[in-house]
């Protein structure tokens, strides 16, 4: 039973006679990275009914002339053309190979006559780009990899880009954030299809938290789009890095622009996807990280040396980024990094105690690993083992983005910027 009752009923109505709600296409394009491909392969190609999954019929189309290359050269062959997309209730488009060439137009016309037909679109990590070249993202909600999302949003203005979200569904239009997140919606996928108890079984055969909480925040750099080196903003945006640890707030950086606040929000957010006041608050954020990591100052300190008016606001942005308190981030990142080097002793036996106590602190916090990485997002306790991660648990609770929808998890409720 579909746990999205409201909306499935719907959806089931409006499929074409042809099509079948349990028939899912992957759509592949040469170039494509084998990892987000193979994501929708596992989730939907395997058979793992006896672990209390239900079946869906996969067929691997060539959305382009054979042989299809990809990572490391090697080379596939799908089973499937285009005309295979005619039969599916789903078609999932796992990745592009360039966020800057246009996809074939024979498989825009396919993706567009599947969704005039009732099917389901997915587009995983760049496979947005597609969904947005054949026009399917055109006035709805959108995420990709946060990297990529500011080309997406410049090349696609009529597309609300939120680089938050590890995933967005828009009912019959779904699109995920980079590789893990593919997982994510494919998961939701089958919850919304047969329920959690089915989405919980196949999470715990691959190995995965049946949910992650929060966004893409946590994993966003500083970096900014190669395309803004060329803009007249890119003076703006470099003088506002350089001068975090002042307090200035966006009228100064329109003023620095010679542009009217309004006209300045709109060029911004054409060039980054991003409001600039959430940017500008995302950077504070990330340089408070970063003194906290590597220097001895106070969280008051910090909160001056990063812009912001004071340690509470510093304390209430760092909590909505990151999910815990500056206090608590250094804490848990400097019992990771112990100074007497006990992280680098032969005794792997203790190191794997240490990591244990640790890492369930870091879960919790949604915080990220020394060096790069994230700590397991699943909500560990202190004391549990990892075994634990991956038993049943009940459905969150939370709001919708649409009134009589219910909600999506890995969305939250708050507009773009």
């Amino acid at each position: 039973m579909s746990q999205d009752s409201t909306t499935a009923p719907e959806a089931a109505r409006k499929l074409s006679g042809r099509r079948r709600r349990e028939i899912v296409a992957v759509l592949l394009f040469s170039g494509g990275p084998i990892f987000e491909s193979s994501i929708p392969l596992s989730v939907f190609g395997i058979d793992r009914q006896d672990a209390g999954v239900p079946r869906y019929r996969l067929l691997v189309c060539a959305g382009e002339d054979a042989p299809l290359r990809t990572t490391g050269g090697l080379e596939l062959t799908a089973p499937y053309g285009l005309e295979a997309l005619a039969r599916a209730g789903t078609v999932v488009v796992p990745a592009w190979r360039s966020i800057t060439s246009p996809p074939p137009a024979d498989a825009l016309e396919a993706l567009r006559r599947a969704h005039e037909e009732g099917a389901r679109i997915v587009g995983l990590c760049t496979g947005a780009f597609v969904l947005a070249a054949a026009g399917l993202l055109d006035g709805r909600p959108a995420t990709t990899h946060w990297m990529y999302a500011p080309t997406l949003a410049k090349r696609y203005p009529s597309v609300h880009v939120d680089p938050r979200e590890l995933f967005v569904d828009d009912n019959d239009v779904l699109t995920s954030a980079g590789t893990a997140a593919g997982i994510d919606l494919c998961l939701h996928i089958v919850r919304t299809d047969h329920g959690a108890e089915a989405a919980g079984a196949l999470a715990r055969r691959l190995v995965v938290p049946a949910r992650r909480s929060g966004g893409q925040e946590r994993y966003l750099d500083r970096s900014l789009p190669e395309e803004i080196g060329a803009d007249p903003l890119a003076e703006v945006v470099a003088w506002a890095l350089e001068h975090l640890h002042e307090q200035f707030d966006v009228e100064t950086l329109a003023a620095r622009a010679y542009m009217s606040r309004r006209t300045f929000d709109r060029r911004f957010r054409s060039l980054t996807g991003s409001a600039p006041l959430q940017w500008l608050i995302t950077q504070r954020v990330l340089q408070a990280q970063r003194l906290l990591e590597t220097s001895d100052y106070s969280v008051d300190e910090v909160a001056g040396r990063c812009g912001f008016r004071s340690p509470v606001a510093l304390r209430g942005h760092f909590r909505r980024q990151l999910g815990s308190s500056p206090a608590a981030y250094r804490a848990a990142y400097r019992a990771r990094r112990p100074q007497n080097g006990s992280a680098e002793r032969g005794d792997h036996r203790l190191e794997i105690a240490e990591q244990r106590q640790v890492e369930p602190v870091g879960a919790a916090l949604g915080m990220r690993r020394p060096g790069g990485g994230v700590f397991p997002s699943a909500g560990l306790e202190p004391g549990k083992p990892d075994s634990d991660l991956y038993l049943p648990r009940l459905p969150e609770q939370g709001g919708s983005r649409n009134p009589g929808r219910p909600a999506v998890p890995g969305q939250r409720d708050r507009p773009v910027g």
